[in-house]
């Protein structure tokens, strides 16, 4: 399981290529050009077209690129599948995935080093989990909430999603995934915000998609440990490096092994959320 997985991942519309570099710099660490909801059926030709001409002068800048097609059920799929090839994308996002053979489909005709990050957002894509995240080219899950919602017709709130987004958790372990990332926060208040991160953190997610380039310093903010659990981080660490390496007590508590590896994580993800 990859230890540094990118934690902020910031949409941008396909048909504004004006915004393109400004969301590069917006210090999200993956920008994911859109070519499906953020872009109008009227506008996607253009947007194609826009999408090719600029990635044709941004070879530096694909490492961090991901290009979201539209699904396979769409009439826009296979026209995003020839541009992505045309283009040589280093990762698509796959919207509505719901069997591991529409990974396959788009990875075909791409680099051999190309992924493909899933957006699992459809009680067939749900079935289907363990499959997705076991097929050769995925990286990583990413949980379209909102979609999923209105798939089941959940309201807001609804303990269904901490459901489904807790067996995304589990199949990417299973997986040896990264931790999957969350679905996005329509709005821009940085309380709310922080609040969706913070909750998908406790349920096992290790990032975010973004709408807006503020909502990134706010999600690598919630994904900060505390000031309290850093502090106990140290302790552990310290205590154990003393040791002689077998069970000790700190704190009026036992510390062992996977108690060792928790202290690890907290202080590797406090470094890289400075």
């Amino acid at each position: 399981m990859a230890d540094y997985a990118p934690l902020t991942y910031l949409f941008v519309p396909g048909n504004r290529p004006e915004r393109f570099a400004r969301a590069l710099a917006s210090g999200a660490e993956r920008v994911i050009i859109d070519l499906e909801d953020a872009v109008a059926p009227a506008d996607k030709a253009a947007a194609r077209a826009a999408i090719a001409q600029w990635m044709a002068g941004a070879s530096e800048a694909r490492k961090n690129l991901l290009l979201r097609i539209n699904d396979a059920a769409t009439d826009w799929h296979d026209q995003d599948l020839a541009l992505a090839r045309a283009v040589r994308a280093a990762c698509l996002m796959l919207p509505k995935c719901e069997a591991p053979d529409q990974v396959a489909a788009v990875r075909a005709g791409l680099p051999k080093d190309a992924s493909v990050l899933p957006l699992i957002e459809t009680a067939r894509g749900m079935v289907a989990l363990y499959e997705i995240a076991a097929a050769p080219g995925v990286t990583r899950l990413a949980f379209g909430s909102l979609d999923y919602m209105a798939d089941l017709d959940l309201p807001a709130g609804s303990l269904a999603l901490d459901y489904a987004a807790a067996q995304i958790v589990v199949a990417s372990r299973a997986a040896g995934l990264p931790a999957p990332v969350a679905g996005v926060t329509p709005e821009l208040d940085a309380a709310r915000v922080a609040a969706d991160m913070a909750h998908a953190r406790s349920l096992g997610f290790g990032a975010k998609m973004c709408v807006h380039p503020s909502q990134v310093a706010v999600v690598r903010a919630a994904l900060r440990p505390s000031a309290e659990e850093l502090a106990w981080a140290q302790r552990v660490l310290h205590a154990w490096k003393a040791s002689t390496g077998g069970a000790l007590q700190l704190d009026g508590k036992m510390v062992d092994r996977p108690v060792v590896l928790k202290a690890e994580r907290i202080a590797a993800q406090a470094a890289r959320t400075k």
